[in-house]
């Protein structure tokens, strides 16, 4: 079964080179830049993982999580934060409303790819 990954992120630059990184790795990556995207995208697409910035336009990424976490055909699926917040309160705001994994950026793409990679196994 391939592997999915969505990717939420306003930022062009992280979005393609993660999108790159991943589709390396075999995964079919979807892409959203903003929180509202992201829930069109996953009414279509259950993906294995979501890679979630906080900080975005419209809907944010705490926002969102609370939105995938009440979609019952969604929980199965890793929600991974990425995020410049990095501050222990934001760290514990997202694993309280159930994020699997709290990333801070700048980051290295092939530590976010062994993270994503560890999750799923």
């Amino acid at each position: 079964m391939k592997k999915k990954i969505l990717i939420v992120d306003d930022e062009p630059n992280i979005v393609m080179s993660l999108e790159y990184a991943f589709k390396k790795q075999g995964f079919d990556v979807f892409i959203a830049r903003d929180g509202s995207e992201a829930l069109e995208i996953l009414k279509d697409h259950i993906p294995n993982v979501v890679l979630l910035d906080i900080m975005m336009p419209n809907i944010d990424g705490y926002q969102t999580l609370k939105n995938i976490k009440d979609i019952a055909v969604l929980k199965n699926t890793k929600v991974v934060f990425l995020t410049a917040k990095n501050k222990v309160s934001d760290v514990e705001k997202g694993l309280q409303l159930g994020a699997d994994k709290y990333l801070t950026k700048p980051f290295s793409v092939k530590k976010i790819v062994s993270e994503i990679l560890e999750l799923m196994a």
